[in-house]
């Protein structure tokens, strides 16, 4: 069978199980990326994928400046792809070039902001809220703030609706991965911007979008758009020692609330982690600072023994 139909079945197939739109960009960029990889050793066939091959492009991958992480999504995409070959009888288990494969390992290394970073950003953008009252910096002032003070992923921040916002009780419902609805509490410190947002939204466009935060024309914002803000802000703060990016204010939030004194089991559910393995990550990576607030908390400071 042919990759380039094949890979059309897949990206069907994906769609007909309601993956997200994200999951289907990336799908469909790692096997275009992968097809012509292939065609330049003119193999055009999925039979003739072979192990080597795929491992001659995760290494390709990582020459052109692709990290550890990122060849690893690569192939877990691939591994999908070839799975689902498998499944429809085009290849067979013993044929499949991704089995035997496995994942490269991972610096880990996760970076969050500053006092400094966040008073920077956010004070670039009241510099340019107060003097022209600019739609695109209030919004994305209120983004920043959204994302500090919630840890939702980009696509739960464009996902997010009116409707999904409950300034009553003061908590957000959002559609994270696989779909799946989740309650996240807000502070009234973000209650407080967020109804302030919506007034201003309202008044500038004459009507309320059903989307949150929205574009020029007041349509939903697309996690593309939003990566395009991120990228123009690093410009404009010149940022040399962290990634200006919707997921590092999401280290960030899980940083700070660890420090705070939140306990791994409430962060779990704050993050929407499926598994507390992932929450400990940052429990063992932010050590240094947990162990000063166990000197300052631990229970045994307070016993005469």
């Amino acid at each position: 069978m042919l990759l380039k139909f094949a890979a059309k079945d897949f990206l069907d197939d994906r769609e007909f199980k309601n993956v997200s739109p994200t999951t289907l960009d990336r799908y469909t960029r790692i096997l275009a990326e992968f097809q012509d990889f292939c065609a330049k050793d003119e193999i055009v066939n999925v039979e003739d994928v072979s192990a080597n091959i795929v491992k001659k492009y995760l290494t390709d991958c990582h020459k052109r400046g692709n990290k550890s992480t990122t060849v690893n999504t690569k192939l877990r995409g691939l591994k999908a792809f070839f799975n689902y070959m498998v499944e429809c009888e085009v290849i067979t288990e013993k044929r499949n070039p991704t089995t035997k494969i496995g994942y490269a390992k991972e610096e880990v290394k996760i970076e969050v902001f500053t006092d400094y970073h966040i008073q920077q950003m956010l004070g670039y953008y009241r510099r340019l809220k107060s003097r022209d009252k600019s739609f695109f910096a209030y919004r994305d002032y209120t983004i920043i703030v959204f994302l500090l003070g919630t840890g939702v992923r980009l696509g739960e921040l464009c996902n997010l609706k009116w409707n999904d916002v409950n300034l009553v009780h003061d908590v957000l419902t959002v559609f994270g991965k696989k779909r799946e609805q989740s309650s996240i509490p807000i502070t009234e410190k973000l209650k407080k911007e967020l109804a302030e947002y919506k007034i201003f939204c309202e008044q500038w466009f004459g009507t309320q979008s059903e989307y949150v935060f929205t574009d020029a024309d007041n349509r939903q914002l697309t996690p593309n758009a939003v990566k395009c803000v991120f990228k123009r802000l690093k410009e404009i703060m010149n940022f040399k020692d962290v990634r200006l990016s919707a997921h590092t204010f999401r280290h960030t939030f899980a940083h700070r609330m660890l420090m705070a004194g939140c306990d791994v089991f409430t962060l779990q559910k704050m993050l929407r982690h499926s598994s507390i393995e992932m929450t400990q990550k940052y429990l063992s990576l932010w050590g240094i600072a947990l162990k000063e607030q166990n000197e300052k908390f631990n229970p045994l400071n307070n016993l005469d023994i």
